[in-house]
């Protein structure tokens, strides 16, 4: 392994002039062909942009929201968005935007991510529960959440066809289930 995989990873929220370098990790996650080198892809469903600087602007300046940052020797290689919501009077960590740069995609820095980002949403949130979002074709992912006791809730959701924002989907069956995970 290179040095930048054996070093250890560090974790800090993002700023604004983390923008452009979160944009083409989350792009290089889900869309095109460098999304192929990893498990994570969307590319055979889902055309088009997974973000863009605006929307991830607006989630760094929103309350109770953070963008969390994994890097090794200052390379950034994960990120995800986490947040703190009210529902029926509980505190509730929303888990979403994950992304893990493909080249190192199983190699465990998305659990190690995943495990950050619920500490977080207990320790310093007060949440009880973690819920996330995933499109209900992507079972490997699903799969691998619910290595993690996350649990199908049954919940759907469905895909926002025509906005473009989320992408551009080739298939017509697309929708979320919320997972949900007690902290």
């Amino acid at each position: 392994m290179n040095a930048v995989a054996d070093a250890p990873i560090t974790f800090r929220a993002a700023v604004t002039a983390d923008i452009p370098a979160i944009v083409t990790l989350v792009e290089s996650a889900y869309r095109g062909d460098v999304s192929k080198q990893g498990w994570t892809t969307e590319a055979d469903f889902l055309e088009g942009q997974r973000t863009d600087p605006d929307s991830v602007a607006a989630l760094i300046a929103r309350g109770y929201s953070r963008i969390l940052l994994a890097e090794r020797d200052g390379e950034l290689v994960c990120c995800c968005h986490i947040e703190r919501l009210q529902q029926d009077g509980r505190n509730i960590g929303y888990f979403g935007m994950f992304a893990v740069d493909p080249r190192l995609q199983g190699g465990g820095v998305g659990k190690q991510v995943l495990a950050e980002a619920e500490r977080i949403a207990k320790v310093e949130w007060n949440c009880d529960e973690m819920q996330m979002t995933v499109i209900t074709v992507r079972e490997t992912l699903i799969a691998w959440y619910e290595r993690r006791r996350y649990v199908r809730t049954g919940v759907l959701k469905p895909f926002p066809y025509g906005d473009e924002r989320f992408g551009i989907p080739t298939r017509d069956d697309l929708q979320f289930e919320v997972l949900a995970k007690a902290l």
